[in-house]
């Protein structure tokens, strides 16, 4: 009888490690996210690894449609006001509840010094507090997609944020970190329980979550793997379970194998380069006195000098689609018809840069991430070869995007490589934060070059606010055919995603390359 005891309790450990072996899932990335801080970075891998922990008033589904979450509903109340009734009930992971209080404080928070959000919410005069669970937020003038806007906008805990001295978010352009940059406190379905930068983060399933947690993960384990080579061979081995991005070249090799496949699908991030249009003499090149980039000539140029269908062949292997736009296929505002490039002709740029005084070409150094998009610094490899054929000289400066980040933000760059997706899934967001002209309230502030044409900043504002959908779309149509023709950036292509999966996972892909744990089972 005691034997039959002992070997019941045995094999009910081996269930339990079996099932405990289950339900965590080891998460490979690129790169890490910076910071814990949401306020901190406005990008894409960083505000999907940390909307694990903190939530937003409204979030998405998985069909990016728009979803109940600290909010329970909202309705405009007036032109340019909005209510937002609060979700009862919700408590942050160290117990404290979630009240307007913390609403409010976390929207000055996102529009105070340091924040890289400034742009979800410069349109936003005052949020007030009608009761313990619900606001209004008013806005300069009507805005009728302000829900869309607020889908990133993490709301953090007041009362925290104080004891901690974390009521600033932490500023990545100036080196300034405090506790929010590796401690959190949320109200999402995942606790932050292990911070190492660069090396490794563990999020733990929150017990007290207010919403259901489809997926069987109860840790995730995230793990930042710089090499290609390296994290596609822990995928293949079973060292993670889920990685991204998935090399172009690896894609074939993966889905051949016996345990694990390749998710691959459209991405609405849109990949360009910018250009330092603002100071009388660039920072890093061999043209003293002036700035090449001033001159419509030399930005064209560029333009006709970069074969992105070449990249698309021999750098993306496919897995890309080259395009005239900011915005891509999916995004609201998008029209085929517009999407139509300059020609490559090597030998029209030579002539648009002698034509601009620059017939022997000059020297700029560009500044390129290698470890944020799909082949970023082989892309910024080929665009410089493809320059060189007209006698420009790419000094190329690629680095980390730890230490990229910081420097182009703080505008300490003459020319770069970018890649936005807009958030609200409308082509106001990319207007509004890639090409209006830069202020102090968050306009243009991933305008890293600078560009403004007062017409497009007209057309801004009032694509905000027409409610038209007809008039609307003709400004939005409007606005980028004058971006078009001032070559105000130089587009390059949407990038496609790709994950790499076990077999065994379970795991919603969508296209804006968030990547929500509460989504995540794996089987056993």
């Amino acid at each position: 009888m005691k034997m039959k005891t002992q070997l019941i309790a045995a094999a009910a450990l081996l269930a339990a490690a079996a099932v405990a072996q289950a339900q965590t899932a080891r998460v490979a990335n690129q790169g890490d996210a910076l910071s814990m801080d949401p306020h901190s970075l406005n990008e894409s891998l960083q505000l999907s690894v940390t909307g694990n922990v903190y939530e937003p008033l409204v979030g998405r589904n998985k069909d990016l449609s728009l979803a109940p979450s600290l909010a329970t509903s909202w309705k405009q109340v007036s032109p340019t006001v909005w209510r937002f009734e609060l979700r009862k009930g919700v408590q942050f992971h160290d117990g404290t509840p979630f009240t307007a209080d913390d609403v409010i404080f976390s929207f000055q928070r996102v529009a105070g010094e340091g924040s890289d959000l400034k742009s979800n919410v410069n349109d936003i005069k005052e949020v007030r507090k009608v009761n313990d669970f619900a606001v209004d937020i008013e806005t300069k003038a009507p805005f009728p997609i302000l829900p869309n806007q607020l889908t990133t906008t993490y709301i953090l805990s007041k009362k925290w944020c104080e004891q901690n001295q974390a009521t600033r978010p932490v500023d990545r352009r100036k080196g300034i970190e405090n506790a929010a940059s590796f401690r959190a406190n949320g109200t999402g379905p995942f606790r932050l329980r292990e911070r190492q930068p660069n090396v490794r983060t563990v999020f733990v399933r929150n017990g007290s979550y207010w919403g259901t947690i489809e997926g069987n993960v109860q840790e995730v384990i995230y793990t930042p793997i710089g090499n290609d080579a390296t994290r596609v061979a822990a995928l293949l081995s079973g060292e993670v379970d889920v990685m991204e991005p998935v090399p172009v070249q690896d894609i074939e090799r993966i889905n051949g194998s016996p345990n694990a496949r390749v998710l691959a699908g459209p991405e609405l991030r849109t990949i360009f380069l910018g250009m330092d249009q603002k100071r009388d003499e660039l920072l890093y090149s061999s043209v003293k006195g002036k700035n090449p980039f001033k001159d419509k000539r030399v930005r064209q140029a560029f333009y006709q000098a970069v074969d992105v269908d070449g990249i698309q062949k021999t750098v993306m292997r496919g897995a890309s689609k080259p395009t005239a736009l900011m915005i891509g296929p999916g995004i609201n505002g998008f029209n085929a018809d517009q999407n139509k490039r300059l020609p490559y002709d090597a030998e029209a740029a030579k002539k648009l840069l002698a034509d601009a005084g620059y017939p022997s070409g000059f020297e700029v150094t560009m500044n390129c991430p290698n470890d944020r998009y799909v082949n970023d610094s082989r892309i910024c490899q080929a665009v410089a070869a493809n320059l060189s054929r007209i006698g420009v000289k790419i000094n190329l400066a690629a680095e980390t995007k730890g230490t990229y980040f910081p420097k182009i933000l703080r505008r300490d760059t003459s020319f770069y490589l970018l890649g936005w997706t807009p958030s609200t899934y409308d082509a106001h967001d990319a207007l509004n934060a890639l090409m209006a002209c830069p202020d102090d309230k968050g306009a243009g502030q991933f305008n890293l070059g600078a560009y403004c044409n007062p017409k497009v900043d007209q057309l801004i504002k009032s694509i905000q606010s027409e409610t038209d959908k007809k008039k609307r779309d003709a400004m939005i149509r409007e606005a980028f055919d004058l971006h078009t023709a001032d070559v105000g950036h130089l587009p390059l292509h949407q990038q496609a995603l790709a994950w790499g999966t076990g077999k065994k996972v379970e795991i919603t892909q969508r296209a804006d390359n968030y990547m929500p744990f509460k989504w995540i089972s794996v089987k056993k």
